[in-house]
């Protein structure tokens, strides 16, 4: 069975936010503006998204 998966994009800068939201994307590979990453759909995943989620935005496929 395929494994799930989630692409995030980066849209907003880490610039002037806490030092764990900008862990928190690094954590999900992310460093630049515009820069997607697929990553796979587990519960870890999904809390990190909901941490930044005003850096990012979950893309569809």
């Amino acid at each position: 069975m395929a494994e799930k998966t989630v692409t995030v994009e980066q849209i907003g800068s880490p610039i002037r936010r806490e030092a764990r939201q900008r862990q928190t994307l690094i954590g999900l590979g992310l460093n630049k503006l515009h820069r997607q990453r697929t990553l796979p759909d587990t519960p870890a995943t999904r809390g990190m998204i909901e941490a930044v989620k005003h850096l990012v935005r979950v893309v569809e496929k």
